[in-house]
């Protein structure tokens, strides 16, 4: 996928991360710019597959509706569905036991194409800046509740 891709090392347990970056409902307690996480839609399992979120993307208010897949062995995905804001958003985390048994690599992708314009080198550090921003706020969340 073309975009961002980051990682962070944190000390809890992939299982514990992946139960908190599920819990949408409560991204406004910890992850920066989230204004508001509904889920409207849940499979079998009780996971989030549609969501509808606000943040605040600092020019404007953003609102977008994310559809959930969880087709993957340690992580999920996620798409937006197209709207007057976005084009395109879409992302993944994957979480992966570290070697030394000791925590969990996140690896988290993101790509957003606004539908308004915007340069691609500033759309590439906005993009940045939201990844270090969601990793930082989970890192914190998982170690601090651990």
């Amino acid at each position: 996928m073309e975009g961002t891709v980051q990682t962070i090392d944190v000390s809890a347990e992939p299982q514990r991360i992946y139960e908190i970056a599920i819990d949408l409902e409560a991204y406004p307690e910890w992850a920066k710019g989230v204004k508001s996480a509904q889920v409207t839609e849940v499979d079998d399992q009780g996971r989030p597959t549609v969501a509808d979120f606000t943040i605040d993307a600092m020019i404007k208010e953003i609102s977008y509706t994310l559809e959930y897949d969880y087709d993957r062995d340690n992580g999920f995905a996620w798409a937006a569905r197209p709207n007057n804001d976005i084009t395109v958003l879409e992302g993944s985390y994957q979480f992966n036991a570290l070697d030394d048994g000791a925590g969990t690599e996140i690896v988290y992708a993101l790509r957003v194409e606004p539908t308004f314009k915007v340069p691609g080198f500033l759309r590439r550090q906005a993009e940045k800046q939201i990844v270090g921003t969601a990793l930082r706020g989970l890192k914190n969340q998982a170690e601090g509740s651990a």
